[in-house]
């Protein structure tokens, strides 16, 4: 990479689908001044198609040619004072088709993160994903698919047997220099500002714009006026006080219409989403023990 720094941080979020919308991407760019001043740069989407897409695609055949991985290198100029590189697109770890289809979520991402580790050896790299509970997750997944793409899903998957913990280990097995931050979607409100200091590197204490902004949207008018007047508070309270007010706030005066998502799969039930849940929270568990993972909580 041009005008790389030995050690450069490279970060990578890669979503995963239906958790973050653009709301990262935004909120990174609203802070842009304050990553400039601490030697970050962000870049989109756009970055991936470009230059990692298509040595993505030639995995489905064979391994990266080293002019492959030289390629993408040389395509990614860095200016001299960039200290960390963020990388925005949830197609990192596989496009729509492949979200769920061997048996598993995102069967090619451990292949794909070898690639990056190879690529950047010389980088501290680091992968960036939102969970979201599978009750959930597959029904959007699956309905987000053509008729017949769906109904090739439902047959060649067993799909209750689906776990997060199964990715994250193929990462770790294929790229384990990868260090890994996750979160729950469902928690986001209330760790919005972690997640992004997180991602760009940031100390915990460093303030950012619109911390708080997606859980003020939830909330009722009687809410929002309760909130507005915690955060009024912000230079006399902790933020653990803070934080556990706000989650009162939410608990009480969240909109249901916000809160509650409508899942239009066929057949799939309250049952199915509960048996799920209790699997969710059995993966979280052994995630959060996992070497090289991080899990960020409320």
């Amino acid at each position: 990479m041009q005008g790389q720094e030995p050690n450069m941080q490279f970060a990578i979020h890669a979503g995963a689908a239906f958790t973050d919308e653009g709301r990262l991407l935004r909120s990174l760019q609203v802070n842009g001044d304050l990553l400039t001043q601490n030697g970050v740069a962000v870049f989109g989407p756009r970055r991936f198609r470009q230059v990692f897409k298509p040595a993505f695609q030639a995995l489905n055949t064979r391994p990266p040619l080293p002019d492959e991985v030289e390629s993408i290198r040389s395509n990614l100029p860095i200016q001299p004072w960039v200290k960390r590189a963020i990388f925005v697109s949830e197609d990192f770890i596989g496009e729509k088709d492949v979200v769920l289809s061997d048996g598993q979520f995102y069967p090619f991402a451990g292949k794909r993160l070898s690639v990056l580790e190879e690529s950047f050896g010389d980088c501290q790299l680091e992968l960036f994903l939102a969970l979201r509970n599978p009750g959930s997750f597959i029904p959007k997944h699956l309905m987000s698919l053509p008729e017949q793409a769906r109904e090739g899903v439902i047959r060649n998957n067993d799909i209750s047997h689906l776990s997060w913990v199964r990715m994250i280990e193929d990462i770790l097995d294929f790229a384990p220099g990868v260090q890994i931050t996750l979160w729950c979607n469902e928690d986001i409100p209330l760790i919005w500002g972690d997640v992004v200091r997180s991602v760009g590197g940031l100390s915990s204490d460093v303030p950012i714009k619109d911390e708080y902004d997606l859980l003020i949207s939830l909330l009722t008018e009687e809410g929002q006026a309760e909130a507005q007047a915690v955060l009024n508070q912000e230079a006399t309270l902790s933020r653990t006080e803070i934080r556990d007010t706000l989650s009162d706030v939410l608990e009480n005066h969240a909109q249901p219409e916000k809160m509650e998502e409508e899942l239009n799969l066929p057949g799939w039930s309250d049952e199915i989403i509960d048996a799920f849940s209790e699997l969710y929270e059995q993966d979280l568990t052994k995630l959060e023990t996992m070497a090289g993972v991080k899990v960020l909580k409320p």
